[in-house]
């Protein structure tokens, strides 16, 4: 069966990004593929709407940035979950499981 490209639900980005930023800190080109690695390439995120989205989240205060050198020594600008993000990332997670239990009964209801 052929993949298909997914559509992001609004508000699901957050969520994602603070699950790729929860095993370790990224530079945005490393979020971008882990986000592509963790959904097995059905969502690919494009940098204009990634990059606004680490920006309001440092803004809220669930990822904090800091420069450093990347894998290919060019500095480059890392992203690393703060205590609120940990904590945004479980509140996100629990109601998108709400959101998904919901949606699959009201699917499969006949």
């Amino acid at each position: 069966m052929a993949r298909t490209k997914t559509e992001l639900l609004r508000g699901t980005l957050d969520l994602l990004i603070l699950k790729a930023l929860s095993l370790e800190p990224l530079h945005g080109v490393g979020v971008s593929r882990r986000l592509t690695q963790i959904t097995e390439g059905a969502i690919q995120v494009s940098f204009g709407s990634l990059f606004p989205c680490l920006h309001r989240m440092e803004e809220k205060g669930w990822v904090k940035a800091e420069w450093r050198a990347s894998e290919n020594n060019r500095k480059a600008k890392y992203y690393s979950l703060t205590r609120s993000g940990r904590a945004q990332l479980k509140a996100e997670a629990r109601d998108f499981l709400q959101l998904v239990k919901i949606m699959t009964a009201a699917v499969e209801s006949v």
